[in-house]
């Protein structure tokens, strides 16, 4: 099973996928949210170049567990991605994580324009990570 993890973002959205086996999240696309929801074309061309079965979204809850305030837009957008993609999108705690890409990219030394692009790829492929091992814990 391909499952894709999505990082939401009001201007960017990171892209990761996984292997075939689902053990492994690698970052993949960095998409720019366009106006005329062209985004969501990309992402269903992604879908469907990689053949994927799932998507996996981040959701933004607060560190006392409550939904955040651009939780309930991540709702909305993943309802209308499940609807036009045909495939199931599951949400997934994404708290620390893009906290934890900029710890990533820190260590690999990675900064300024490169660093903007690749950080919300490596927060989705944290977010899918963590799904990918909930599938395999007992």
């Amino acid at each position: 099973m391909i499952c894709m993890g999505i990082d939401y973002g009001t201007r960017r959205i990171g892209i990761a996928i996984s292997d075939p086996s689902s053990t492994m999240a690698l970052p993949l696309a960095t998409i720019e949210v366009k106006a005329d929801q062209s985004h969501l074309e990309a992402i269903r061309k992604l879908a469907d170049d990689y053949r994927v079965d799932r998507l996996v979204v981040g959701l933004p809850y607060n560190m006392d567990g409550t939904l955040s305030e651009h939780g309930a837009r991540v709702m909305e957008w993943a309802r209308s991605l499940q609807g036009v993609l045909g495939r199931p999108v599951i949400l997934w705690d994404e708290r620390l994580t893009t906290f934890e890409a900029h710890g990533v990219l820190d260590t690999l030394r990675i900064k300024g324009a490169k660093r903007r692009d690749k950080v919300d790829q490596v927060a989705a492929s944290l977010i899918l990570k963590e799904y990918l091992d909930s599938l395999i814990t007992p």
